[in-house]
């Protein structure tokens, strides 16, 4: 359904560019793929760590979930940088058509299960949406979708910080260039720094999610007490680094957050899993929420441009203090954070069961 819906959100939006349309059909045509595309991604953000669970061990488990989630950040990287070099709109568009009609079709090479389940949570449905609702607001429900106070509030903070992160990540990367313009840069410079910022956190992803797998497979919650701080100081920095000649600056300050957001990705939904041990519901509050806070921030940040009289004209200096306190409150939560990984410790637990009784017999 997902890739159907895909397919048709991008043609109806180069339809969208047709020369011989006015201007309201021209719009009408661009919302409705819009609409379609809402539809599409998701789908493909909430499956990842459900896929994850289902055909990944204990030591690959985070990396699958990392290279589903960093899937959405190439496409922001590819487009940041195609965007400025193949031409107008109507081209762009056009691009974004025939890529996505190439990758559709390996969608049917993804299979529902392994034969043999890879751990003990993957041998498990995870429990309905509906039942993580009543697990967070205490109520009853079954026994594996329950959950303690300190779990509850623990994946509360993890949604808190996700949904900030993501929500002010995005609405930097759609609002790049009306950031950076009023200052000086063009939108090629707009464009590197938006790119430089997603690619750089695609890289530290690579790089860090075996890490976690195989190596500091028990500290989710410490990374993400290092590396959340960390990031929420660099967004707060923008409020004094978006200035004019002070592009070396911006690069760095853009690393910084790249390195830091797009590693917490796969960390904040494995946690959400480990919290809740529902992979599927959590991916998918977590992503809601991140989602919506997009929505808001736009908005709200657009809502913040000051007007044409402004030194310099149209700056989005109010957003920048706007998306940056939110952001650094958000982040201050992850010092309440215990992080408990439950879900790997129950696996653990069964895979150790396993082993010994294969060692008795």
């Amino acid at each position: 359904m997902s890739a159907v819906a895909l397919l048709i959100s991008a043609w109806l939006r180069y339809a969208g560019t047709a020369k011989s349309l006015s201007t309201q059909h021209s719009y009408a045509l661009i919302i409705i793929g819009q609409f379609f595309a809402a539809i599409a991604q998701p789908i493909y953000q909430v499956v990842g760590p459900k896929y994850s669970e289902t055909w990944f061990d204990l030591k690959g488990r985070t990396t699958a979930t990392m290279v589903v989630a960093i899937a959405n950040p190439i496409g922001g990287a590819v487009g940041q940088l195609i965007s400025p070099l193949v031409g107008n709109t109507r081209q762009s568009i056009l691009i974004l058509g025939i890529l996505s009609t190439a990758v559709i079709p390996f969608v049917f090479l993804v299979g529902a299960a392994p034969p043999t389940p890879p751990t003990y949570a993957g041998s498990k449905a995870s429990p309905s949406l509906k039942s993580l609702i009543c697990a967070m607001l205490g109520m009853k429900t079954s026994d594996d979708a329950k959950m303690t106070l300190r779990e509850r509030f623990d994946f509360s903070v993890v949604v808190l910080i996700f949904g900030s992160l993501v929500g002010g990540t995005n609405s930097f990367a759609i609002l790049t260039a009306q950031i950076m313009e009023p200052v000086g840069y063009t939108s090629d410079q707009s464009g590197f720094l938006g790119a430089c910022l997603l690619l750089t956190g695609i890289v530290a992803a690579i790089i860090t999610a075996p890490l976690f797998d195989r190596v500091f497979t028990h500290h989710l919650a410490l990374t993400a007490k290092i590396l959340v701080p960390i990031v929420g100081a660099a967004w707060l920095s923008l409020i004094w680094a978006v200035t004019p000649h002070n592009l070396g600056g911006l690069f760095a300050v853009m690393t910084i957050i790249g390195v830091g957001s797009v590693t917490m990705l796969p960390i904040g939904l494995e946690l959400g899993c480990e919290l809740t041990r529902n992979a599927n519901a959590s991916s998918a509050v977590l992503w809601f929420v991140g989602n919506l806070s997009c929505v808001i921030f736009v908005l709200a940040e657009d809502a913040l441009r000051a007007g044409p009289d402004s030194n310099p004209p149209l700056n989005m200096r109010r957003a920048l203090v706007f998306n940056g306190v939110i952001i650094l409150v958000s982040a201050a939560t992850i010092f309440a954070l215990r992080g408990q990984q439950v879900r790997k410790e129950l696996d653990e637990q069964k895979l150790q069961g396993l082993l010994n009784n294969q060692a008795v017999e």
